[in-house]
């Protein structure tokens, strides 16, 4: 394993031990439920929307590892955001976990996300963590079922 390999690691590990906003923020007007039968994790995303721009965001629930770590980081990326710019941090992201994320430079765009790089290599953890995003993705859209990653 490489040192940065062993970096990205300790990153998911601290997110999920302290996982950032896992809160429901004072002032929320959207939120939607997001759930993983293969692995159990199970998320609601709240939003506080100003606009067109995420003012406030925060989760809650329970889930493995990898998909505490990512709620949290994607928390912390998304809080200022616009809809749109969401959307294509998603894509981005979405991008680095199924193994499509083709350039250093894409990776690196990413900053801290990039720790997420190896769940390629590992398939069915794809879904472990990009549930939090797709979740956050329908609360943006107002979808009022909840989300499923199968």
């Amino acid at each position: 394993m490489t040192e940065l390999d062993e970096l990205y690691q300790e990153v998911i590990l601290e997110h999920s031990k302290a996982p950032r906003n896992y809160r429901r923020p004072e002032a929320t007007n959207r939120s939607a439920e997001g759930y993983n039968p293969l692995c159990g994790d199970r998320f609601t995303v709240f939003l506080d929307m100003e606009g067109d721009a995420i003012r406030d965001i925060g989760f809650q629930g329970s889930g493995c590892a990898i998909s505490r770590a990512s709620a949290s980081m994607m928390t912390q990326s998304l809080k200022g955001k616009s809809k749109k710019e969401a959307a294509r941090l998603f894509e981005e992201f979405h991008r680095l976990v199924t193994g499509h994320a083709e350039t250093p430079e894409e990776r690196t765009k990413l900053g801290k996300l990039a720790a997420f790089a190896g769940v390629s290599k590992f398939p069915v953890r794809v879904k472990c963590a990009t549930l939090a995003w797709h979740t956050m993705q329908s609360a943006l859209e107002g979808k009022q079922n909840p989300v499923s990653t199968e």
